[in-house]
């Protein structure tokens, strides 16, 4: 992949020839000095929108503008929903809706990722906010702010350094399990506006549990009713088949505001969002201090890692359906500066959304102009039309919320892993468990570092088997557990070991040799096939040494077969060849042990080690 590369062919422009797939335009290549064709490659790579902007069409933007109302319109009431989660007024969900978004659009690869707020981020922030003590909401606003940098700071940083392999730490297993946590936490949390009880914020289940067993009976009925309607309606709303698709949250909205405001509800104790403030976020630097930086580090950590792995992994499942490249470092990069720039007008932590991206695409956008539209939507909201969200039931938010976070929660991979991967099983498990129990950032550190001890432990331990020919095919040895009716040479022992011969599982071969030479005292004769050996370092070649001098002390025969070219190389130029010897180094199994029962039929022309200059 060619960095900040990306194709619109729908558009007219092909990444992959180079050139326009129609007309050419006048400003698709600077014309002048090698110099400035530098520079504009340079801009191309920090801003993908000016490889397909020079190339848009009408028709682009007869997509996009309706894909955007459409994630506008989406937007309004998920903002203040997950403004909410993170515990801050619902405005702050607007503004983290409006400049990302922009931002984005300018530097980010992918033509349909929706940035903003993000229940997971939300719920992080709050996470962030409980480890500072905070005073009052400012302080509060103030920390969401400070992450929003800190967290675009962190990757933009990995951007640069191009690390966006780090999402590889992130496995399947180990991102299920802290999602299917987070959500119900998530949704745990908005039971207190869900029936009007003021509950202790938290992140542990068992503490929220035994907050909800004591305020069980101060439930508002009222609000109760009001709330699990709007998750009928919401829940109805998606299952219905329709060719388009229903705004169900501002539809649930829509009621709910009308509804109070009518039957004048506020009177019987239903807690409404009020009076928003009017116009766009001003421009305010966060509020640094080092004191709270220090605090701050290992949240900020987590989310820039989930929210780069949420946006990249949404990037590319949609990628895969279109002729366009997701660059996994200028993503960091985008993402980076959409925090960067959007904690200087009041935004808190955002990243690209599930459900809206789905939206977006499913709306038929077709490149990111859709998501400057939605801004602009937001933009116009903020300006005008705050007041009308004064009586909107916060119950109502809840639902939303509620309906939106427990789709997250993943049933089908736990039990896919049971059945065949039962470690990875057991690895989502002790994410799942530790993120609900103790903590999201404690959760997905636990699966980091489990993930990374699961492998070094398969690494030391590699697959080793015992092998034996299949009397029906003439030369194919197969792993004698796997075909006990196989037949077994009498004093020839074939072993294979599958995986790099290196400091890390050198003495796992030599113990596993020794084992199976237990077992089998009558053994006359070693055959190692290295044809799964990949690569083999110093520690592998004085291991292999080491087994050759065990065994010929028990008088046994230890013979090479199937080495691959760069195994062969290392063999040729160290003094191991001279150990083994070149006649007894083969180019299978089937030539070794026609060796052993006629010595010297082999023709060491033939069947010699590889040169430096070979390749196989």
């Amino acid at each position: 992949m060619v960095e900040g590369h990306v194709s619109v062919r729908a558009c007219g422009f092909d990444s992959r020839s180079g050139h326009e797939t129609t007309q050419k335009s006048e400003h698709s290549a600077p014309r002048g000095t090698p110099a400035r064709s530098y520079l504009y490659s340079v801009l191309k790579k920090f801003f993908p929108i000016l490889e397909w902007l020079p190339n848009y069409k009408l028709s682009n933007l007869k997509a996009d503008i309706p894909a955007g109302i459409t994630v506008g319109i989406m937007l309004i009431p998920q903002g203040m929903a997950y403004a909410m989660i993170a515990g801050l007024p619902v405005e702050f969900g607007l503004y983290a809706a409006l400049i990302p978004q922009v931002i984005y659009a300018l530097t980010g690869t992918s033509r349909h990722l929706a940035v903003g707020p993000v229940a997971m981020d939300s719920l992080l922030v709050a996470a962030g906010l409980t480890t500072i003590s905070v005073t009052d909401q400012k302080d509060s606003i103030s920390i969401a702010i400070l992450l929003a940098f800190m967290m675009g700071i962190i990757q933009f940083t990995l951007g640069i350094l191009r690390a966006g392999f780090l999402v590889n730490f992130l496995s399947k297993p180990i991102i299920s399990g802290f999602t299917s946590a987070a959500a119900i936490i998530i949704a745990a949390n908005q039971i207190s506006n869900l029936t009007n009880v003021k509950y202790l914020r938290t992140t542990r289940l068992q503490d929220f549990t035994a907050e909800a067993i004591t305020n069980l009976p101060k439930t508002h009925t009222p609000t109760l009713v009001i709330g699990v309607t709007a998750i009928v309606i919401i829940i109805a709303l998606t299952k219905l088949k329709s060719r388009i698709k229903l705004p169900s949250a501002l539809i649930v909205v829509t009621l709910g505001t009308f509804s109070v405001y009518y039957f004048d509800m506020q009177m019987i104790g239903i807690d409404i969002i009020r009076e928003i403030p009017s116009g766009l976020p001003e421009f305010t630097p966060p509020n640094i201090s080092s004191h709270d930086i220090y605090q701050l580090i290992p949240i900020s950590l987590t989310l820039a890692l989930v929210a780069f792995m949420e946006a990249y992994s949404i990037s590319k499942s949609i990628e895969e359906r279109y002729e366009y490249e997701i660059n996994p470092n200028q993503e960091l990069r985008a993402l980076g500066l959409a925090n960067i720039f959007g904690s200087f007008f009041q935004s808190y932590p955002t990243t690209g959304g599930f459900s809206r991206t789905a939206v977006n695409e499913q709306a038929g956008a077709s490149t990111p102009i859709s998501s400057l539209i939605a801004a602009s939507l937001i933009a116009i909201t903020l300006l005008f039309f705050t007041e009308l969200f004064f009586f909107l039931p916060k119950t109502v938010l809840a639902a939303i919320i509620i309906t939106a976070v427990l789709r997250l929660i993943d049933f089908k991979l736990p039990i896919s892993l049971l059945k065949s991967h039962k470690t990875e099983a057991l690895l989502l498990l002790a994410t799942f468990l530790t993120t609900l129990f103790i903590g999201m950032v404690e959760g997905i550190t636990t699966g980091i570092i489990l993930s990374v001890a699961g492998l070094v432990y398969r690494k030391m331990n590699p697959h080793f088997a015992e092998l034996c020919e299949l009397g029906e095919l003439d030369g194919v040895y197969r792993n004698k557990a796997r075909f006990p009716e196989a037949k077994i040479r009498e004093g020839v022992l074939i072993i294979r070991f599958d995986a790099p011969l290196n400091f890390a599982n050198h003495k796992f071969l030599k113990e596993s040799i020794k084992t199976v030479l237990e077992d089998r005292p009558q053994t006359k004769s070693v055959i190692l096939c290295a044809e799964s050996i990949s690569y083999i370092d110093a520690s592998g070649i004085s291991a292999l040494e080491s087994i050759i001098n065990d065994i010929d002390k028990s008088s046994i025969d230890f013979r090479l077969a199937a080495a691959i070219g760069p195994v062969r190389d290392a063999i040729t130029t160290s003094k191991l060849i001279s150990r083994i010897g070149v006649t007894k180094c083969f180019t299978s199994i089937k030539n070794a042990l026609e060796d052993l029962d006629n010595p010297g039929a082999i023709n060491v022309n033939t069947n010699k080690i590889a040169t430096q200059s070979e390749i196989g």
